[in-house]
């Protein structure tokens, strides 16, 4: 049995946590607010910036997970987020004398400023242009450089439970398609990105990152296509050629998953399709 702390136990880290402790690991989860933590999760009630968080840290923990939501906030919130709490994370691991196994964080595939429908794994170059990408790779730095092993897992357009933006444009005709090349996005279902995670611990010594993402990057017209099809709506209307990608929300490559299947991860949900049939169906039984 592990001693595990999720940080920002929130919605790709409750379903961590949930996975884990089925498995028998004793699972705390961090947050300021935790009370509505599911009951398999010790809730620890802290904030990843307390100047004083050495005190409220669970002594002897085999492994780390930081799964913090900037919440907002704009630049300062990010950086708050992803480069602020992760050193004082470190900081106060060295003070307690903390030698966790490993640390994971989970990062994003905004890193990568490619927009012109290329391949992107782990050994792609990573410039991003949008302040978001740039403070990720920063913190992402502040794990790898920290002196304790670290693993970053890179993620891509996060859905699952809950998430029925994309399925609520399509149902109600605000969603629209572009005409002109294909616009490849990437996702990768909530609990693929917990079950990866999961994955991941287990492991002697996986890889310092990781692309997180499903088996197929998918044209956006096709996805929406598809959705309307499935629910028995019109397809979404065609607005003209678009422009340029310049910013965060404009993406246009295929991200690809080799480096973690490599490892025996065997995704739930390989696309979109099982998904995203998943939770029409379940919204057809509520």
């Amino acid at each position: 049995m592990a001693n595990v702390l999720i940080v920002g136990c929130g919605y790709v880290g409750a379903a961590l946590g949930v996975l884990l402790a089925d498995e028998g690991h004793l699972v705390w989860g961090m947050r300021r607010n935790p009370e509505n933590l599911p009951q398999s999760i010790k809730p620890l009630s802290a904030d990843i910036h307390d100047k004083d968080l050495s005190s409220q840290l669970p002594d002897g923990l085999d492994f780390i997970f930081y799964t913090v939501a900037s919440g907002g906030g704009g630049e300062a919130g990010y950086r708050a987020a992803y480069v602020d709490g992760p050193k004082n994370l470190v900081k106060t691991l060295d003070l307690k004398g903390e030698k966790p196994r490993r640390i994971f964080f989970t990062s994003s595939t905004a890193v990568y400023a490619q927009t012109d429908g290329r391949r992107v794994d782990e050994e792609s170059p990573t410039q991003p242009t949008h302040y978001s990408g740039r403070i990720l790779l920063e913190g992402e730095r502040a794990f790898l450089e920290s002196g304790h092993p670290a693993t970053i897992l890179r993620l891509s357009g996060i859905y699952g439970p809950g998430r029925t933006r994309l399925i609520d444009s399509v149902r109600v005709g605000r969603a629209e398609v572009q005409e002109g090349p294909p616009r490849f996005t990437n996702r990768i279902h909530r609990d693929d990105c917990a079950g990866a995670l999961a994955h991941l611990m287990k492991m002697d010594a996986p890889d310092e990152i990781y692309v997180g993402v499903d088996d197929e990057p998918a044209d956006r017209r096709e996805v929406l296509n598809w959705l309307a099809a499935r629910l028995g709506v019109p397809h979404p209307r065609e607005t003209g050629v678009a422009e340029a990608p310049s910013t965060r929300a404009a993406t246009n490559k295929r991200c690809s998953n080799a480096r973690l299947k490599a490892t025996g991860y065997r995704f739930l949900y390989p696309s979109y399709r099982e998904g995203y049939a998943e939770m029409i169906a379940e919204a057809k039984n509520t």
